[in-house]
């Protein structure tokens, strides 16, 4: 539980921040964190910029991108701390 709980309070500091996301099957998403909740977090993927991604208008509810499980993350970090 304790390790929900640092994931969730991670992506509420990160919230509307361009981060890098590493999930538990080794996929690695970027874009801006839209929306936290309890159970995920959303990000919105960025155009063009690598990662794992949709693109940009498709298939996105209310324009909160996609939803990542909080417990499929392995490890955030800012993508600004990233050289591409």
């Amino acid at each position: 539980m304790g390790q929900y709980n640092d994931m969730y309070n991670m992506c509420c500091q990160y919230h509307g921040k361009r981060v890098r996301i590493t999930d538990n099957q080794g996929k690695v998403h970027v874009g801006t964190i839209t929306r936290v909740d309890r159970r995920q977090v959303w990000l919105m993927p960025d155009r063009g910029m690598g990662g794992y991604g949709f693109g940009w208008g498709w298939g996105y509810g209310g324009g909160f991108g996609y939803g990542i499980a909080l417990g499929a993350i392995t490890g955030i970090a800012l993508a600004g701390a990233f050289f591409w």
